[in-house]
């Protein structure tokens, strides 16, 4: 099945061909998990803080179905 992927906060850096905030097409077994679609992006899991799917926060553990729209944010500080 297919998802749309963003990244955002320099974690486009570690997604090769991958640019801030455009969307990826990516093609994932039915099922999985965000956490898998994480690992398959060989993204550290602890530099993702807040995961959106179809604009809601959403946890690790919820499979994904097609066409869902994820988007990826780091954490982020400031003062």
């Amino acid at each position: 099945m297919i998802v749309e992927v963003r990244v955002f906060g320099g974690l486009e850096k570690k997604i090769p061909g991958a640019s801030y905030g455009k969307p990826m097409e990516i093609d994932v077994p039915d099922g999985t998990s965000v956490k898998e679609l994480i690992d398959m992006l060989n993204i550290p899991p602890g530099d993702v803080f807040t995961i959106l799917v179809n604009g809601v926060n959403t946890p690790k553990e919820n499979a994904l179905k097609q066409g869902d729209r994820v988007a990826f944010f780091p954490p982020v500080g400031g003062g």
